[in-house]
This record gives C-alpha cells, sequence and structure tokens, in this order.
C-alpha cells in the first residue's frame, strides 16, 4: 500500500513554525484531513519550531496505518491560561500509527517544576525512603510563571491510549511537564531508536510509562530523566525491553502497584541488555502495602550498572512520603530472575524488603557480581526479608540471606 501525503502545516494549514505564534489550530486541520486516508502521512517539516496547545488526534473514526513524519520541533506553551486539560499530545483509538522522524517534542517543563518551601511534603508523587533520606523531596512542587500559576496536575508530553499496532522511533522527547511517553490500554506497541532527556531532579518525569498495556517491545534508546526511566504498571504484560540505557533517573521499574488497596496485575515482563549510570535504583519491583494481586514472571538478564545507589530492589513496603500505615495485604511477587547483573553500586548492592504475610517466592540469582563504587567510602551489605528462592551460582558479594524456597499458600492472583 503506497502512503499518501498530507500537505504539512507550514505551507498548507496557516502555521507560522515560529516558536511564538500557536499553531494548534493547523495541527487539528492537518489531522482532519490525514484522518480520512488509510496510510497518510502527516509532515512536521524540520527547521521550524511549532508552538502547540493541548491537543487529540482521535482515531474514533480514523482510517488505519497513519505515519505522523516529526522532523521539526513541537513546544509546549508556558502560558497557565491554555492549560485547561490535563494531556498535551494525545493520540488515542486507533490501529496504526506511527511517529517518527527526527524531530524534538520539548515540554518546557521547568515552569512546571518550580518549588517552594511553604507546601507540605505529602504533596509530593516521587520516590520516598528513609533509608535514602538523600534522595527524599524537602520541599514540595507548585509550579508558576510571570504569567500566572500552572496548574497542578501536570501533563505527559506525548500519550498513546486505547491504540493498537503504535510505533514510535527516531524522535527526542525533553523537558516534559511529568512523564515524557505514556502508554494506557494499548498494545502491541514498538518503541526504539528514541531520546529521552531531562534533569535528573526533575520531579516525577519518567521516561516511558506503561499500563494496561500488551505486547510491547522497547529497544535502542536512550533514557536521561527524574524518576523512573521505565515505569510499569498494573494491567501490562508480555514486555520486552532490551538495549537502553538508563541514566540519570530511577532506574527500570516495575511498580508501585496496589495504592490505596487496589488489585494490580502484572506479567511475563523481560529486561535485558541494557545499562544504568548514576540511577537511585537499578532493576526494581515496588508496591504498596494494602494492595492485591500479583506479579509474576519477570527476567533481568545481562544488565550493566555503574555508580547506581542499590542496583536490585523488591520493596514491599514501598511509600511516597514520610509515613504510610502497616497493612497485612499486599500483591504477591513470584518468579523473579536476575541474571547477570554486574557493575558498581554506591550504597547497597541489593535490597529485599518482601511482606511478612506475603512473602516474595521463587527469587532465583545467577552471575551477580556487584562491587563498590571507588568514590564512595560507606557501603551497607545485601538486606533480605521474606525473600524465598535460589542461589544458582556463587555471587559477589555473597548473598545468604536468600531462604530457600517453601510451600507457600495461594494468594489473590491474576
Amino acid at each position: 500500500m503506497n502512503n499518501k501525503l498530507i500537505p504539512h502545516y507550514k505551507k498548507d494549514y496557516g502555521a507560522k513554525g515560529d516558536g511564538i505564534t500557536y499553531d494548534t489550530k493547523a495541527f487539528e486541520a492537518t489531522w482532519i484531513e490525514a484522518c480520512k486516508v488509510e496510510g497518510s502521512i502527516m509532515m512536521v517539516p524540520s527547521d521550524y519550531d511549532f508552538l502547540v496547545g493541548p491537543i487529540s488526534f482521535s482515531g474514533s473514526h480514523c482510517e488505519k496505518n497513519i505515519v505522523f513524519q516529526l522532523d521539526g520541533r513541537i513546544i509546549a506553551p508556558t502560558n497557565p491560561k491554555v492549560w485547561g486539560v490535563l494531556q498535551w499530545l494525545e493520540f488515542s483509538k486507533l490501529n496504526g500509527i506511527c511517529v517518527k522522524g527526527k524531530g524534538i517534542i520539548d515540554g518546557q517543563g521547568s515552569v512546571w517544576w518550580k518549588i517552594t518551601p511553604f507546601l507540605l511534603i505529602e504533596e509530593y508523587e516521587g520516590d520516598y525512603s528513609e533509608e535514602q533520606d538523600d534522595y527524599a523531596p524537602k520541599i514540595a512542587l507548585i509550579s508558576s510563571t510571570s504569567k500566572g500559576k500552572m496548574p497542578r496536575t501536570r501533563p505527559a508530553a506525548l500519550k498513546f491510549y486505547g491504540s493498537s499496532n503504535v510505533v514510535v522511533t527516531g524522535i527526542t522527547i525533553q523537558n516534559s511537564p511529568k512523564a515524557h511517553l505514556k502508554f494506557d490500554n494499548c498494545v502491541a506497541v514498538q518503541v526504539s531508536g528514541i531520546t529521552v532527556s531531562s534533569p535528573g531532579d526533575s520531579p516525577n518525569t519518567d521516561g516511558i510509562h506503561l499500563q494496561n498495556s500488551q505486547n510491547v517491545v522497547i529497544n535502542s534508546s536512550h533514557i536521561a530523566c527524574g524518576d523512573d526511566c521505565i515505569s510499569i504498571q498494573t494491567g501490562s504484560s508480555a514486555v520486552f525491553i532490551h538495549d537502553v540505557h538508563c541514566g540519570p533517573g530511577h532506574g527500570f521499574s516495575i511498580g508501585g502497584l496496589g495504592k490505596d488497596n487496589t488489585k494490580a496485575c502484572v506479567s511475563n515482563i523481560t529486561v535485558q541488555d541494557s545499562t544504568l549510570q548514576n540511577t537511585m535504583t537499578g532493576v526494581r519491583i515496588k508496591t504498596w502495602q494494602g494492595g492485591s494481586g500479583s506479579v509474576q514472571g519477570i527476567m533481568f538478564s545481562n544488565i550493566h550498572v555503574s555508580d547506581v545507589k542499590i542496583p536490585i530492589m523488591i520493596d514491599q513496603f514501598y511509600c511516597d512520603k514520610r509515613k504510610c500505615g502497616n497493612r497485612t495485604s499486599a500483591v504477591a511477587i513470584s518468579g523473579v530472575s536476575y541474571q547477570s547483573i554486574k557493575g558498581t553500586y554506591s550504597y547497597k548492592p541489593v535490597h529485599f524488603a518482601c511482606s511478612d504475610s506475603v512473602p516474595c517466592t521463587g527469587v532465583s540469582l545467577a552471575d551477580i557480581e556487584l562491587k563498590p563504587s571507588s568514590e564512595k567510602k560507606h557501603f551497607y551489605g545485601p538486606y533480605c526479608w521474606e525473600t524465598y528462592g535460589e542461589l544458582r551460582t556463587n555471587t559477589t558479594p555473597p548473598i545468604d540471606c536468600i531462604q530457600p524456597n517453601k510451600r507457600i499458600p495461594s494468594y489473590d492472583s491474576c
């Protein structure tokens, strides 16, 4: 099938491309035309900056296999009056959508990241644990510009919702107000060769965020952000991540799951042949107390870490504020394999904190070689609590706190 080229924004739909004039209506007009033609190609030309407000490229009545060719730069507004909705660039309910090119999506997130000492820490949404107090926020978030206060809820830069056969390749997404690239309720997703970039201290700026999505492949990408490089949430399964570099950021994370006593289900996740540098954690599973459901069938393989604070972590006591109430129920974690995790750590090599009532089972480790970073002086040894499994090889350092697998009652599964 030959793709039909839809005239690009600047020449045919009145866009200025000067980075000052709003081009949202030109994008909307182009989408209406592209939507009518199967296999159409929409062009965002290079050498122009397009100022675009919140927009939904809805596919409810669209033909399939549309290509969004991004070679220019799309920038987000910093005027609070523009932000009446909770998303910025959203593609929804499409069958066959490809966003590709050498262009840039710039969320101009710094205006959303402003901080003030007058709000309580409980309003912060990021990671917190007393053990890692130097990573905890000392003040909470509020955002403002000379034109007024930004909305409290920050949007993702690029979001796909309810879509299938989604491809994102080649582009750069930078300085998002919150998550850079988000998939919700999507099937058959391929992400390759992208760059995500925001400062390591930019709050809650996940690189790629997955939820309720299946059959996802993420590869050959570079992610630097202020939160999880890849965040895998409930409803996600059959996810394959490989050849991804993470750092700075908080690592590759499954969770947090089970917040507010909810049920969470995650299964068949593989992360392999990837690197992490100067991140808070390496490969992590985090769940809230009080949840239910399960995490199972997880493989972390051939991961290289450099100066990572805690390379391997399971935390069933996850809490993003100073105090969280104790609960007996928990999301069950089973069948987690760590193979060939090597490199250096700056705090602790392994941290397994599992639930008293719902222990972690089927945890296996092989070919683990983790050494202290030469630049650091104070380290802790491996930690395990209610963690059952096996060591398939000798490890460096010795991880002798894993308990032999035993018969564990079945819990609320998925």
